[in-house]
């Protein structure tokens, strides 16, 4: 597994997730995930509300990629991994409890990515490169 340094989870604290699943049909779906936390250092969790779209395609077995990005501070970072769906577990009831807290919708399913590789996005020659990989 790759681990989150500190700055890195500084930055996903405050900055907002996008993430890409893809159907079995072979379409990318793009969206953005604001519930997005770090779980622990090498694992990110978000909490899957809408059981829409991307949660039909984790479901299907496909990969998930997080990403982040701060445009004033021209960085970011690029999150694979793999996927566990959580539900009926500690996981999943730890975060029923966070999402009652919040008074937020209570989440269908806890995706749970367990980070085998992290990318650079910050603008300039480094943009793409691995950081980490498993």
């Amino acid at each position: 597994m790759a681990t989150l340094t500190e700055e890195m989870k500084e930055f996903i604290a405050n900055n907002l997730a996008w993430i890409t699943t893809i159907s079995k049909e072979g379409e990318l779906d793009l969206g953005p995930k604001m519930s997005m936390f770090v779980l622990d250092d090498n694992h990110l969790a978000y909490h899957e509300r809408t059981a829409g779209q991307h949660y039909r395609n984790l479901v299907d077995g496909s990969p998930l990629v997080v990403a982040f990005a701060n445009l004033q501070e021209k960085k970011g970072y690029r999150f694979r991994g793999n996927v566990t769906l959580h539900k009926d577990d500690d996981i999943y009831e730890a975060q029923v409890k966070v999402a009652e807290e919040n008074g937020t919708k209570v989440p269908a399913v806890i995706p749970v990515l367990e980070i085998t590789e992290i990318q650079d996005l910050s603008a300039g020659a480094k943009a793409g490169t691995t950081i980490s990989k498993d």
